[in-house]
């Protein structure tokens, strides 16, 4: 798995060498209101995060990840790509983003239930409309240098133990490894200031990717732990959307309202507040892993509790401003 995890990164680092001249001729991203960087920088890296991912997990699993998710991750990596150079109709976004989220859900067994008290075409739905707003959510995360791999580095090494462990199936383990060496290979480019971009043909599909392993988790029988591992990104996207459906702002739209977007309006440095995110990844990972092992009630609703602290805690800093 170390092996797969470095040549994923290798691979991801080489691509992003090569294709940045590309990158900054067809696909800058030019600073507006709501950007957090200040001078025109190039995205689509997410082009060999993806293509990395996508290469070391099928050749280690030998055809075990399912051609569903794979045909989905490049679809919705083309979207991405579509939209970085030309923005493309919210509404158009969707449906594509839906289709590829579907794709994946519904062709999955029909023995891999989180609830089997449910009825399975409800089960499904439910994780069709969660599996679109992760995506999404992932998407509108990635807003600040190295934001997304103190995100998903933590996150998917867990997930890579876990499945090394026995707790996750191979296939989820081993792309979950490959993910994490991909967005190693990256975050030499990303770091402040950032020289390149994931983009949206990076977060998208990332998205999926990273979804579809917290699903296996929780098919698994640790929703939990499923739950966990994301827990700052589900919490500040989700409040931060209810927060402007509330104030009746067009919430499809960009903005600078996310926790993490305040901090930095409120005196924290990008580094302090990557630095942040990290850390608190760490902890949930730990959390997270600790459900799994001990395999207690008791401790998974301690776990729980002490994830959501853990989380509340981080929000409510950086939504206040930093003493000078």
């Amino acid at each position: 798995m170390l092996f797969a995890l470095a040549l994923a990164a290798l691979i991801s680092a080489g691509i992003t060498w090569q294709s940045m001249p590309l990158l900054q001729r067809y696909a800058l991203a030019r600073p507006n209101a709501r950007s957090s960087h200040k001078i025109p920088t190039p995205q689509g890296a997410g082009i060999a995060v993806i293509a990395a991912t996508l290469l070391v997990a099928a050749a280690w699993t030998y055809g075990a990840i399912p051609l569903a998710l794979i045909g989905s991750a490049v679809l919705i990596a083309v979207v991405g790509l579509v939209d970085d150079i030309r923005p493309l109709p919210v509404l158009v976004r969707l449906v594509l983003q839906a289709a590829a989220v579907a794709a994946v859900v519904f062709t999955a067994p029909e023995s891999a239930r989180i609830v089997p008290a449910l009825p399975l075409p409800l089960e499904r739905g439910l994780i069709l409309l969660a599996g679109i707003w992760f995506v999404n959510l992932v998407n509108f995360m990635d807003g600040l240098d190295l934001m997304t791999v103190a995100e998903v580095v933590p996150v998917t090494a867990a997930l890579g133990l876990l499945g090394w462990l026995g707790d996750l199936s191979p296939s989820a383990g081993l792309l979950a490894t490959a993910l994490c060496g991909a967005m190693l290979g990256f975050a030499p480019f990303n770091r402040p200031v950032a020289k390149v971009f994931l983009g949206d043909v990076g977060s998208l599909p990332i998205g999926l990717l990273l979804g579809w392993c917290l699903l296996e988790l929780a098919w698994h029988g640790q929703p939990a732990a499923a739950l966990l591992l994301p827990a700052y990104y589900l919490a500040d996207s989700t409040i931060t959307l209810f927060r402007r459906i509330i104030r009746r702002e067009p919430f499809w739209s960009a903005h600078r309202t996310h926790f993490y977007q305040r901090a930095t309006d409120n005196g924290f440095t990008v580094p302090q507040v990557i630095g942040e995110v990290f850390a608190l990844n760490l902890v949930l990972a730990m959390l997270a892993i600790v459900t799994v092992r001990a395999g207690s009630t008791t401790i998974i609703v301690a776990s729980l509790v002490a994830g959501a602290v853990a989380v509340g805690f981080v929000l409510r800093r950086f939504s206040r401003p930093q003493a000078s």
